[in-house]
């Protein structure tokens, strides 16, 4: 009798239960990302265009862009503007927390410079 080959009623649990998770895993952390690169391609027009303008109407342009755009885990005031003098520099760091289950979260920790 030639033995059998192929995945058991328990291997097939397992590995459906593996795929579960990581799929749970990528479509809680994609919006974070999302949003990431969102803010990135905000702060890097930003930087181009900045030229004469205050570092207060920066914060302003971040948060009507970020409206429109649902930004939610950070405002222009989260924004580090400053000027050097024809060039504007501005750096950004936050966290965003992303609850999975019970009391287990994601944290991820960014950090932008001039959308780089």
């Amino acid at each position: 009798m030639r033995k059998q080959r192929g995945l058991s009623l328990i291997g097939l649990i397992f590995v459906g239960g593996l795929l579960f998770f990581a799929a749970l895993v990528f479509m809680k952390a994609l919006p974070a990302y999302i949003e990431y690169f969102t803010i990135k391609k905000h702060i890097s027009e930003l930087a181009k265009g900045g030229e004469g303008t205050s570092p207060k109407e920066i914060q302003m342009s971040f948060d009507r862009r970020g409206s429109i755009d649902d930004i939610t885990s950070v405002s222009g005031r989260d924004l580090e503007v400053t000027k050097q003098g024809d060039s504007v520099d501005i750096r950004l760091n936050y966290s965003k927390k992303v609850p999975l289950f019970g009391q287990v979260s994601l944290c991820f920790d960014f950090d932008i410079h001039n959308g780089r």
